[in-house]
């Protein structure tokens, strides 16, 4: 499978590091695309792949499969162009998927086009038990704690302190950067609107800390998570970039585990 990355940041030179020195023969990165010529070149000198910054070259490179490693203007700019270009796509930043209507339209296009969208789990787990709690549509709540430092949130607080508490669909709006784990669970269950977010800076944590709460006709269900940051980034979890190589990884695969 051949890929490409939109991107040159953190997540990128982590794929291109542990895809390039893996025994995984069926992973080949082979075309980049991103606004920061200097870091580009030297990636791709580095890796041996092609860096572009016009994305129509990009997309007619010979790539079956698009990472998007950006932002989620990218989404909301470049996904429904990458599908109608028949590629299929990882997608990082599923804050983008606040948006109900651009998700269905970018679902729609995807049928359309005969392409496949995927969501890694990123810096959470439990996604499996979500997804079949809701089989029948009886989950009922759904809940997220997150905490991390002041540092990643981008903000100074001398004390624990609780910076946000709402739906989903508000955590993303205030948080774009920190808060992708709440959008990718609503999609999993019951929705933004529904899914409660309570968001916790603690000057005290070096590691990024979720917990997940359910409850429905299943029963209950809660799950801890904690994450290292990515060494380059503390914003991002080393978890989330974990995520996408284990797409990447199961594409294609005969054997599916889990929902």
């Amino acid at each position: 499978m051949k890929i490409g990355i939109i991107g040159t940041g953190n997540i990128a030179q982590f794929l291109l590091e542990e895809i390039s020195k893996s025994k995984n023969g069926n992973l080949h990165i082979v075309s980049i695309f991103g606004r920061n010529q200097e870091v580009g070149n030297e990636l791709a000198t580095m890796y041996g792949v092609t860096f572009f910054e016009d994305i129509d070259l990009f997309l007619a490179s010979c790539i079956d499969v698009v990472v998007e490693a950006a932002t989620v203007e990218v989404v909301r700019n470049l996904a429904s162009k990458i599908v109608i270009a028949g590629k299929h796509l990882v997608v990082s930043s599923v804050g983008a998927f606040a948006d109900g209507e651009f998700y269905r339209e970018l679902e729609q296009l995807a049928n359309q086009h005969n392409t496949e969208i995927y969501v890694p789990s990123g810096a959470i787990g439990g996604i499996d038990i979500i997804k079949s709690a809701n089989a029948l549509g009886e989950l009922r709540n759904v809940s997220i704690v997150t905490r991390k430092s002041p540092q990643s949130l981008s903000m100074e607080v001398e004390e624990e302190t609780v910076v946000f508490e709402g739906s989903a669909s508000e955590a993303i709006k205030q948080f774009p950067k920190n808060i992708n784990v709440s959008i990718v669970l609503s999609l999993a269950g019951i929705g933004e609107e529904k899914t409660n977010v309570t968001i916790i800076a603690d000057p005290q944590t070096t590691k990024n800390t979720h917990t997940i709460e359910a409850e429905g006709e299943f029963g209950r269900f809660q799950l801890q998570v904690e994450n290292e940051p990515m060494k380059r980034n503390p914003k991002t979890s080393a978890l989330a970039a974990l995520s996408i190589l284990s797409v990447l990884q199961n594409t294609g695969s005969r054997v599916k585990i889990g929902s």
